[in-house]
């Protein structure tokens, strides 16, 4: 396949671990016993992904407790009263808030991108969280002897050291979740948040080097949890200026749940440069309805009118299941959705000569 195809990230994990988490939680299993039901959902995800065909692999995030949180394994000086993020639907997710520094990453997510490579010969995908989502710890109050400039500076180290053990570790490319880009501008309107988000991730991505940012990608989307979003009522033009500001070889856009798909893409054409790949979003994981192959050609198609092919690729919209505890898509729909990106991005390829 000459237009790559990648997936975005989480995928919904088995009842069995969900069951699993909740027995953890109230001491009736031991860890060894939740790591034994984990190491079987990765493994059973791996092989699922491959079923697909799929050219990029990853573990799902089956023991992530969710996309932003999993450096906070571990981490005590936290309080639970931190940023509300509302979704359309109604419901809501609180983030933590530290309570003393230095802030210190509890996790990382390089032992469980090695955990898959030695499931599989497939090249292997890692998401990592961006450092903005992170700066939102940060209490509004401040934390005595700690100040927030001296935060930013700890963050910045845990970030990278975060994406440079998976680029070490052999990860094919490395995908920073960035959803609170859209969602920064319903915070702030005027935009000084967004720059804020984005001077951070600048500030660890220039550690990089060129060679080494080409393997690092930025995902974006307006959110998504239980088959809702926080930010779909912002305007992709107020976002994309600075989004290709970010000092990634990549972007993994959501596009396929866009009302004007076609209106983004031309924002898109005038503000990317030649040294950067854009993947589009081709299924939705909010929509319980599987996408066709034919449909997703027929947007890969749409994008290839204004995205040069050699620097088109394709993703799913977001994860399907990005907090653990999300059962709102199914396993199987989530695969089914996966194979009809592959297959779609096929068909598209072979009828632009690729």
């Amino acid at each position: 396949m000459t237009i790559p195809t990648e997936p975005i990230g989480s995928i919904p994990r088995p009842e069995y671990l969900l069951r699993g988490a909740e027995q953890l939680a109230a001491g009736t299993i031991d860890q060894a016993a939740y790591d034994s039901l984990a190491d079987r959902a990765v493994r059973e995800t791996v092989e699922r992904f491959e079923a697909t065909g799929s050219p990029v692999v990853t573990d799902g995030e089956q023991r992530k407790p969710s996309f932003a949180t999993y450096p906070l394994q571990g981490v005590e000086a936290l309080s639970p009263d931190g940023a509300v993020i509302p979704f359309a639907d109604g419901h809501t997710r609180t983030l933590p808030v530290i309570t003393r520094g230095p802030f210190r990453y509890g996790a990382f997510a390089a032992p469980h991108l090695e955990a898959t490579r030695a499931l599989t010969s497939s090249p292997v995908k890692q998401a990592v969280i961006a450092p903005s989502a992170l700066s939102l710890l940060y209490p509004a109050a401040g934390v005595d002897g700690y100040p927030r400039e001296r935060f930013l500076a700890d963050l910045a180290d845990e970030a990278e050291r975060d994406i440079r053990q998976c680029l070490d570790a052999g990860a094919a490319s490395v995908q920073l979740d960035f959803t609170e880009g859209r969602l920064s501008l319903k915070l702030d309107p005027s935009g000084g948040l967004l720059r804020d988000f984005v001077a951070l991730n600048n500030t660890v991505l220039d550690r990089f080097t060129a060679e080494e940012r080409a393997r690092i990608g930025v995902h974006t989307c307006p959110g998504g949890d239980q088959d809702s979003a926080h930010s779909q009522d912002v305007d992709y033009a107020d976002l994309l200026p600075d989004l290709f500001t970010l000092r990634a070889g990549a972007f993994y856009l959501q596009l396929a749940g866009e009302a004007d798909p076609e209106r983004v893409l031309a924002l898109v054409a005038g503000r990317t440069t030649a040294d950067q790949r854009v993947f589009v979003g081709v299924t939705d994981p909010i929509d319980p309805r599987v996408e066709t192959p034919e449909e997703v050609r027929d947007r890969v198609l749409l994008a290839a009118r204004h995205i040069p092919v050699e620097r088109l690729g394709t993703c799913d919209d977001c994860g399907f299941s990005p907090f653990a505890d999300d059962t709102s898509t199914s396993r199987d729909i989530a695969f089914a959705k996966v194979e009809a990106r592959v297959r779609g991005t096929a068909m598209a390829a072979e009828q632009l000569g690729r």
